[in-house]
Parts: structure tokens; sequence; C-alpha cells
């Protein structure tokens, strides 16, 4: 199978695969860790075309840029490598907050650099907005960066649009990383039109709705009794059930489209627009190969209805995050 398609992200002239390869999942959260399975997925991905690599610092306290940097050791020509900053969690990794000061601006992208094993980033986000930091001044930290050649574009993930418009008086911003999916379309509400309007991409994480709608788990516990989603509100109790009806009805349409449902909820993703790339996680080559297939289904106008019948905007049950972190998004 091949992998050619590309996509700019917003203005900027960046290039990138579209589809992207999330890889926060490798050593983050709710999956025993397998360094040799989840670098021979990153290499697969790179064979296939894929050059969109996400990751940040927070996954796995670290670990995570650590594996990507021995994963493109030896093939960084071509790889669009991005990282965020400013989530906090201790080594436990509990949420603490966020910080978008300047000198922490610095700090850490000088550790990613060092934990990735490259000289510069190519994506940089800023992970979350920092109520207590003015954008204007994290944004200038980030600037910075780019001038001394440690960051080639910038990016901002989980903010407002009213946010995204003041950042872009700083610095031109060339993407914007968001959950949007079928079961998580607030984008639509305002955030795309601006990213649209100021010349952004779009990069759409957690397209998948975290695994829900591959239509990979039907009851609670088939989630491992230590996965993060079990915290998650859409994957408890009622939300569960009422969930997993949509997911269910999904599964029928991506039936007589003779694919599955991870790859109907990505090519629907795809059909929204040529400025948005999704960047499905996975540590599995199947699955992988399998996201990758949704590049090749169209809709017709009739059958994009139909799903958006099943998932119109805030269907889903429940909450993104848990309150503590629903703090932390739409900065």
């Amino acid at each position: 199978m091949a992998h050619t398609q590309q996509r700019q992200l917003g203005h900027s002239g960046l290039r990138v695969s579209a589809l992207g390869l999330g890889c926060a999942g490798m050593s983050n959260g709710c999956f025993e860790q397998d360094d040799l399975r989840s670098i021979a997925t990153i290499h697969r991905a790179l064979d296939l075309g894929v050059n969109l690599l996400d990751t940040a610092d927070v996954y796995g306290e670290g670990y995570n840029e650590e594996l990507v940097g021995r994963a493109i050791l030896g093939r960084r020509q071509g790889v669009v490598l991005s990282t965020k900053f400013g989530t906090v969690r201790d080594q436990q990794g509990h949420f603490l907050g966020v910080n978008g000061r300047p000198e922490y601006v610095r700090s850490s992208c000088e550790a990613s650099l060092r934990r990735l094993k490259v000289d510069t980033i190519d994506l940089y986000y800023q992970h979350r907005v920092d109520p207590q930091t003015p954008i204007e001044e994290t944004v200038f930290a980030m600037t910075q960066l780019v001038r001394e050649g440690k960051v080639r574009y910038l990016g901002l993930s989980e903010a407002s649009a009213a946010t995204i418009r003041r950042a872009q008086q700083v610095h031109p911003i060339t993407a914007l990383q968001t959950e949007y999916s079928l079961w998580s379309r607030d984008p639509e509400e305002e955030v795309l039109s601006v990213c649209r309007e100021l010349g952004i991409g779009f990069v759409a994480y957690c397209p998948l709705g975290r695994g829900f709608l591959a239509g990979r788990f039907h009851q609670p516990d088939d989630l491992p009794s230590d996965d993060y989603r079990r915290d998650q509100p859409r994957f408890q109790g009622e939300n569960f059930n009422k969930n997993l009806e949509l997911v269910n009805k999904l599964e029928v349409v991506a039936l007589e489209k003779k694919c599955t449902s991870a790859q109907l909820a990505l090519a629907w993703l795809l059909a929204q627009g040529h400025d948005i790339v999704p960047i499905p996680g996975t540590r599995h080559i199947s699955y992988l190969e399998e996201n990758l297939r949704a590049l090749s289904l169209d809709f017709t106008k009739q059958e994009l209805n139909l799903i958006e019948q099943i998932f119109p905007p805030h269907v889903a049950l429940g909450e993104r995050y848990p309150a503590k972190r629903m703090k932390a998004v739409n900065g």
C-alpha cells in the first residue's frame, strides 16, 4: 500500500501527510509499554509516507520524546517533528496545571531538543493556554526560538478563537491542534472558521474518540483497570452505553460502505476540509494501515448527511475530560 497524499497547514507552506501519527499512547496513559513495537510502527508510518509525528514533553513525563527521537535516528530528513510544552504533571502523571511563562518556554524547548536528539523542532505547540500569562508573552518567547533556529513553525493547542487572534498578532501561527471528531465537533462553532480566516491549519487529535469510534469497546470492563479512559466521563456508566448506541449505528453505515467504523470516522473528518489533518494514535502496524485506507474513501453528500445525522454536534454524552482538566481547554 502507498500513502502519498499531503496537505498544507494553512498559509505557512508547511506540507504534511494528510494523516499524521499521534505517538502519545506509545508511552503514556494506559498501555503496557513496548518500545520495539512502537518504533516499528513509526518506521512503517514513515515508509508509507506519513511524515507528521506528534509528541509532547508531558507524554510519559518526557519518555515519549526520547522514544520518538530513537525512532527517527538516521531518518530525520523529511520528518515533520511536532512536540508541545506547557502542560505540567508530576512524575506520577497527575495534572498540576499549565505554564506559559517565557522562561519556561525556553527551558522546555531546550529539554525537548535534548530528549529528541535533534537541533530543530519543526512544529512547536503551546499544549494548553496559561491563564496567568498573556498569550502575547508566551508567543513572543516562542518567536525567539524561531529566530534562533530551534523551532521552525509555531502552533497552539486547545486555544479559543480570541486567543488565536491575539497570538496571530505576535507571530504567524501555523497550526491549531484541538480535539475534533464525530463525537467532538465543538471546533465547528467558531474556532475552525477563525483558523480558516487567518490561514491557520487544523490538526485534529483524538479523531477516533480515544478508540471509542473504532468500535473496540463494548462495555466499560473492556478497559484495563489502570486505563486512564476510565476517568473520562464519556467512558463511564450510562454515558458509555448511550455513546455505544451511536457507534453501533455508525458501524451499520461502515458495513454498507465496506469499511471499518474507524476508517469511516477518519474519512468523514478528512472530508471536512483540505486544511484538516487528523493524527490518529496507535502502536500497532495493523491499525496504522487500517487508518491509512481511510484516504481512499469518498462520500456522496447523502452519505455525509447520514453520518452527521447519527453524530450531530453535542450528541455524545459526557465531557471530553474530567472537570479539572476541562478547565485547561479553550483558553
